[in-house]
This record gives C-alpha cells, sequence and structure tokens, in this order.
C-alpha cells in the first residue's frame, strides 16, 4: 500500500518501461540517479540554471531538476545512457572526443542530449545557431569554441 506521500507512477525510460512509488516532491533528476541508477544525468544547480541534468522528455528537451519524478508519469524520456545506447550520439561522442570539447566532463551529457536534439531538427546549423541552442548549458573548461566545433564537424 502507498503512504500518503508517494505516487505510483509508470514511465519508458531509455526504451524501457518503469513503475516505482515516488515521493510527491521527488525531482526527475534524482530518481534518475539514485533510483534507477543513470547517474549521467548529473545535477549541478539544482535550479535549472546550469543544464546539467537536462534530459529529453516526449521529445523535448527538459530540465530534470526542475519536473518532478511524478510529472513524467506516462512520458518517454531518453537520458544521455539511452542516447548513447542507440547509437544516435556516436558521431558528436567521437568528434567531442577528436576536438577536445569535454575536458572535464560534467556537462558533456547533457551537452550531448542538446546538440543531439538541435542536429535532429537542424541538421546543418550555424556557428551562431549552436552557440543559440546551447546557451543554456553551462561549461567553465571549454569556452565553448571546441563544442561548436565538434557540432560543426558532424554537421558538415
Amino acid at each position: 500500500m502507498l503512504d500518503d506521500n508517494n505516487t505510483r507512477i509508470a514511465l519508458t525510460v531509455n526504451g524501457e518501461t518503469v513503475t516505482a512509488n515516488v515521493p510527491a516532491r521527488l525531482n526527475l533528476a534524482d530518481f534518475f540517479r539514485h533510483d534507477l541508477g543513470l547517474t549521467g544525468t548529473h545535477v549541478g544547480c539544482e535550479h535549472g540554471v546550469c543544464g546539467a541534468c537536462t534530459v529529453l522528455v516526449d521529445g523535448k528537451l527538459a530540465r530534470s531538476c526542475l519536473m518532478l519524478a511524478v510529472q513524467s508519469d506516462g512520458a518517454r524520456v531518453e537520458t544521455i545512457e539511452g542516447a548513447d545506447a542507440s547509437g544516435r550520439i556516436t558521431k558528436l561522442q567521437q568528434a567531442f572526443h577528436r576536438r577536445n570539447a569535454l575536458q572535464c566532463g560534467f556537462c558533456t551529457p547533457a551537452m550531448l542530449l542538446t546538440v543531439g536534439e538541435l542536429l535532429r531538427v537542424n541538421p546543418k546549423p550555424s556557428r551562431d545557431e549552436v552557440r543559440d541552442w546551447i546557451s543554456g548549458n553551462l561549461c567553465r573548461c571549454t569556452g565553448y569554441q571546441a563544442i561548436v566545433d565538434a557540432v560543426m564537424e558532424v554537421s558538415a
């Protein structure tokens, strides 16, 4: 039996059906990290500012630190682990490696999901469009130039 503070949810995470009883105030990032062991979703600011917790919810980029797990009931969610397993971001991963666009790696999972989605909706973005698209994902190491270079390499 569920207590008054837990809610049963069912969602699809990286192609797999997941059901769980979650506290009403548990955010989606913590659900992935602590309950599902999907630690590629990073938690940086916990205010939706840094973008490290970015995931795809029903095909749209979302900040998982700002979304409650109960809000994902019935949703189709993809984390970096799912994008990696599908091979959807392989060329981006290789370009990030070649261009040294990953350095410390903290922002990398969310950055890969973000630019992967950009290339899905716009396969030939300009440098300015890439910079605009990644503006919600903070990176303290690269200065963004290498990230933009990697995206441009893949889009060429």
